[in-house]
């Protein structure tokens, strides 16, 4: 009976976790598509090509790619500081309360006009930045929900083990994280093809998603 709980509940978070790996990557192509070709996520894509600017002498276009990474930063610093001050209160879950509050932000930034994108773009990354620094783990694996490169990591490191030991508890792990980077694939193609069709306002299916991992986290945990 507790072993098929245990496995309902498993199975819960990994879908709770999946919606959260869609929306990320629907960030990242919205704001890429639609918000001059820079990254919300992807900040070491946004380093390199802020960089490349700079060295170049395109200084305003390096301000582009710098400030998402600012404003990256700042939501780090922002969802640890609501955990420290909120970690302790009942009635409803530090966590979904930076859900509420991304997803407010992603409602806001559908309502900013095209001449506004950097500071739309900003305000996605920031959103973005809290669901990272927040959403940490799945089903006891680290993961992240809004980029591949430590999932991917992670991933072939937990296959190459089991390749070696063939304990079926790895594979699973390998299974998760290939399984969240499959996901994130899935919610960036959508973004993409989105956006092309709807422009600006595609960014409140994230807020639709985001509004059903609130609901969702009455009766799980993360």
């Amino acid at each position: 009976m507790k072993k098929n709980k245990l496995k309902k509940q498993t199975s819960e978070t990994f879908r709770l976790s999946a919606i959260l790996a869609i929306s990320g990557g629907f960030q990242d192509a919205y704001t890429y598509n639609v918000r001059e070709e820079v990254f919300s996520n992807a900040q070491t894509g946004n380093v390199v090509l802020m960089s490349q600017n700079f060295m170049s002498g395109e200084w305003l276009r390096g301000l582009h790619y710098l400030f998402p990474i600012i404003a990256f930063t700042l939501g780090v610093f922002v969802a640890e500081r609501i955990q420290k001050k909120l970690k302790y209160v009942k009635r409803i879950h530090w966590r979904q309360i930076i859900v509420l509050m991304e997803l407010a932000i992603l409602f806001i930034v559908g309502l900013i006009p095209g001449q506004y994108n950097m500071t739309a773009t900003m305000l996605v990354s920031f959103a973005c930045s809290m669901q990272v620094q927040t959403f940490r783990k799945v089903n006891g694996y680290g993961y992240a929900s809004t980029m591949c490169i430590g999932n991917l990591r992670s991933g072939t490191e937990s296959l190459s083990i089991y390749l070696r030991e063939k304990k079926p508890e790895i594979l699973k792990k390998a299974l998760h994280y290939y399984g969240i980077i499959l996901v994130f694939a899935i919610g960036a193609g959508i973004g993409g093809i989105l956006s092309l069709y709807i422009g600006i306002k595609a960014i409140w299916v994230s807020s639709i998603l985001l509004a059903a991992v609130f609901i969702m986290m009455f009766t799980e945990k993360m």
